[in-house]
Order: structure tokens, then sequence, then C-alpha cells
């Protein structure tokens, strides 16, 4: 698992690593995601889809698969515990619409209205042919512990993983950004929106979706790669 920097913490150095596919610590990250994204996340919360420290067999394969790529990047104290992670993946071209298809196998309702929505919302925009690529470098998943949070961690995970795309040849950086902390995390980084649809009243499935404030909008957000 290769080391790509250190940062002081007000608790104390935090280092960052790459993780590796078949890595021994996902398992470990699939307990911190269910201590923190998968009951925070906006959408999650609205359908109710998990409570905190709850698993979810759906949600965890996706992330499992997603880890495989080998491109998610987490922060760890001097002690080895993770503090934060993201989850980086690849996108190539005709995956969102076989993702939709499958989705129709799946039974938990709340999973699949989240996933509907999503898949939906970017079958409307194509960064393929705009920046003639073959791929996307797509980040799913941002995930801090609470005694890490409001200390600038989140925005530092990003910039460690524009660091592995770049070193990974991408021109295409996108984000799904549910929630209007993650939004505002990305715009600081030089993320564009590309669209963006407001929860409760746009036409179709936003209609159905009741998200607390200060959370409004969804934004597929993306950068390019200098």
């Amino acid at each position: 698992m290769s080391s790509i920097g250190t940062i002081e913490n007000a608790i104390g150095p935090l280092e960052f690593r790459q993780i590796p596919p078949n890595s021994d610590r996902f398992e470990e990250i699939i307990r911190h995601l269910r201590d923190t994204f998968f009951s925070d996340e906006p959408l999650n919360r609205a359908v109710k889809l998990c409570r905190p420290g709850e698993g979810h067999m759906e949600l965890e394969c996706q992330c499992e698969k997603t880890l495989q790529d080998g491109l998610s990047v987490m922060a760890v104290t001097d002690e080895g515990k993770i503090a934060g992670v993201v989850l980086n993946g690849i996108l190539r071209r005709g995956e969102v619409a076989e993702a939709l298809d499958a989705l129709k196998g799946t039974q938990d309702e709340r999973f699949k209205k989240i996933f509907t929505l999503l898949y939906e919302a970017n079958l409307k925009v194509d960064f393929f042919d705009e920046f003639a690529v073959g791929k996307l470098f797509e980040i799913r998943i941002l995930s801090v512990d609470n005694k890490f949070r409001g200390k600038g961690l989140a925005k530092k995970l990003l910039q460690k993983s524009e660091e592995v795309a770049k070193e990974n040849d991408f021109r295409v950086m996108k984000s799904d950004a549910t929630g209007l902390f993650s939004q505002k995390i990305f715009s600081s980084l030089g993320f564009a929106t590309k669209a963006e649809y407001s929860y409760g009243v746009e036409n179709g499935r936003m209609a159905d979706l009741k998200v607390d404030p200060p959370h409004e909008k969804l934004k597929i957000m993306y950068k390019l790669i200098e």
C-alpha cells in the first residue's frame, strides 16, 4: 500500500495511502463507511437506507467493486486508524446504462430509488464525447470520521485523489455531489457543475425525494486534469 504524503492534524499526524486491489483493509474500510457515510449521506438519509453502524449488502458490494479499481485513498493516524476515505473508481462508456438496467433485479426499493435517480441524471450528460475520452476518474464516496471533521481532511483526500488521477493518465474527474458540503469542497478545488437538479421540485423522480436542508440539489461536477 503506497504512501502519498502526510499532514499534521490537530489530533496528530495523518498519512495518506492509496488502497490497492485486494487490500486486507477492505473490511475495515466498510466498517468505517457503516459508521459514517451509509447513514449520513443526504440521499441515504432521505430514504432511511440504513442506521449508523448498520450494513447494506448492495451498497457494500458497490464499495468493494470500486475499491478493486485500486484508485481509492485513505487517511490513517499514526496508530493505523482510518480517519477518512475517498472511494474512486473507473467509469467507462456505457456502464451507467448497464447499471441502470441491472437495478431491475434489486429488491430494496430505497436503494433502487437513489440509484435510479443518479443513473438517470448521469445519462443526460456525456463527458466521453465532449472531452474525447474513454474513461473517467469517478469520485464516488467521500467519508470522514466524526472526530476528524471540520479540519480540512475531506479536501485533502480529494487533492490526493487528483494526484492519483494524474499518475494514472486520466483527463477528467467527475462526481455526483449530493450534498452542500461536498459541493463546496469540489468547487474550492476547481470543479465545475455540468448539470444540477433540485430535490423535491423537478419533474420525475426528483419530486419524490425529500432531502433535509441545507442540501438542495444534486450536482454532477467535473474537473479537467492539467
